[in-house]
C-alpha cells in the first residue's frame, strides 16, 4: 500500500507545529519558574518573559517570535519592577541589613510569635496575601496552615 505525497507532507507539518508549540510551552514556563525572584525587579522580568513569549509566539506563530517578545517582556518588565521597587523603599524606607525579622511558627495552625513582642498573635482570619503587608511579616512553609 502506497501513500501519497500529501499525507507525508501533512505528518511533516503536524510535527513542526508540535514542536514549535512545545518550545513556546518550555519558553514559558522557564519564565514562570524564573519569576519566582523575591525582588519586584526579578518577578517584574519573570512575568513580563512569560507574557512577551506568549505574545510573541501567538503573533508570529514561530520560536523566533516567542524569544524576541520574552527578551523585550523580561527587559520591560524588569524596569517596571524596579520603579515599584523604588517606591516602596521610598515609601517603607530601606530594608534593614540582613531582611527584616519573620514570625516563628506557634506551634497551632494559624498561630506565629512575633519577632518584635515575642507575644504570640492570631493569624488564622487574615488573608495570606495580606500577612506580607503587616508589620508582622511571617516566614510560611508547605507544612504551616492558616
Amino acid at each position: 500500500m502506497q501513500h501519497s505525497r500529501g499525507c507525508e507532507v501533512q505528518s511533516v507539518n503536524e510535527r513542526k507545529l508540535m514542536t514549535k508549540n512545545l518550545a513556546i510551552w518550555v519558553l514559558a514556563l522557564s519564565a514562570l519558574i524564573l519569576s519566582s525572584c523575591d525582588t519586584p525587579t526579578g518577578q517584574g522580568a519573570g512575568w513580563g518573559a512569560a507574557t512577551g513569549a506568549i505574545i510573541g509566539a501567538a503573533a508570529t506563530g514561530n520560536v523566533r517570535g516567542a524569544s524576541i517578545g520574552a527578551a523585550a517582556g523580561a527587559a520591560a518588565g524588569a524596569l517596571t519592577g524596579r520603579i515599584v521597587q523604588e517606591n516602596q523603599a521610598a515609601r517603607y524606607g530601606p530594608p534593614p541589613p540582613g531582611g527584616y525579622p519573620y514570625a516563628r511558627w506557634a506551634g497551632r495552625p494559624g498561630f506565629y510569635y512575633s519577632p518584635y513582642t515575642e507575644r504570640v498573635y492570631d493569624l488564622r482570619g487574615v488573608p495570606q496575601e495580606d500577612l506580607l503587608a503587616t508589620l508582622i511579616p511571617v516566614g510560611f512553609s508547605a507544612n504551616r496552615n492558616l
